[in-house]
């Protein structure tokens, strides 16, 4: 494989998109204290843990057509399974130096993702145990992992001692954006997934069911950003800056009533990008504000 290859299936600017599970997570109090360590865990989440799944995912799939965050996709040979190893083994490296617990939440991201593509597992032919899997370990996962470490919390002050109602309810609310998103990114690979058996959510789900479902859970996820903001200031900026993303599915889901073939990939990938980008800007003035 060439470099270039290899570089497009780290989707690494897919990885912004995921960056507001973790600026949500910093924004919880008592807040950021050392940004310097902030910053760490965010690059080796985002630069090695993400990619090294992205390209584990791309070795086992092997995908011709379209994936999330590469519209044409370079064909793969086993250097990517070892760039994925490579990646991991530097994330774990690099997360020995924030703490033993971040090492051991990066083992369980990995083990996961490896089972979730694997041949001789792969719950991505499973497609609820796949659905709930991802959307728990790429949200609620990823949202307490980024506030344990980044507060120095353990799994006995977290379940023992911890009172913060936020806590939960954030967990709760970054897991249904991704239960409300995930199924939309697979929305254009029904045939390629059709071909290699695999049955998504999305699949199942059907295309307008996809979009269905994607209502659903964001209005669920606003009801909970209403009770986790408790009606104030930043629940109207959040609204404000994710219009443009919900006025795009609006549309979007429109278009797919008419025509199920509109749910191709560069619509999928524009609301990603546009409710992606609406809520790392309202978290960075979160962050901003309570700094």
């Amino acid at each position: 494989m060439t470099l270039r290859a290899i570089w497009l299936h780290l989707r690494l600017p897919f990885s912004i998109y995921l960056l507001p599970v973790c600026l949500f997570a910093m924004t919880l109090r008592p807040g950021i204290t050392d940004w310097w360590r902030a910053i760490w865990v965010l690059l080796i989440i985002h630069v090695l843990v993400y990619p090294a799944a992205n390209t584990f995912n791309s070795y086992y799939d092997k995908d011709e057509g379209s994936v999330n965050g590469l519209e044409a996709p370079p064909p793969v040979d086993r250097t990517l399974f070892w760039v994925s190893m490579g990646l991991e083994a530097l994330a774990l490296l690099a997360g020995a130096f924030i703490n033993v617990q971040f090492v051991v939440f990066i083992l369980v991201y990995g083990a996961f993702m490896k089972c979730y593509s694997h041949t001789s597992i792969r719950i991505k032919k499973r497609p609820i145990a796949s659905w709930l899997l991802i959307s728990t370990f790429q949200g609620g996962f990823v949202f307490l992992m980024t506030y344990m470490i980044l507060q120095n919390v353990t799994f006995y002050d977290l379940f023992v001692t911890s009172s913060q109602i936020g806590l939960g309810l954030g967990t709760l609310i970054s897991t249904l954006n991704i239960l409300a998103l995930y199924p939309v990114t697979q929305v254009y690979q029904h045939a390629e997934d059709a071909s290699r058996g695999d049955l998504t959510i999305s699949r199942l789900m059907g295309v307008r069911g996809t979009f269905i479902n994607a209502w659903v859970c964001l209005l669920a996820s606003g009801v909970g950003f209403l009770i986790f903001y408790e009606g104030t200031w930043p629940f109207f900026l959040m609204i404000a800056l994710t219009t443009p993303g919900v006025v795009y599915l609006a549309a979007l889901t429109y278009r797919v009533w008419q025509n199920p073939a509109a749910a191709d990939y560069r619509a999928a990938m524009w609301m990603t990008r546009l409710t992606g980008w609406g809520m790392n800007i309202f978290f960075l003035i979160m962050l901003a504000y309570k700094s």
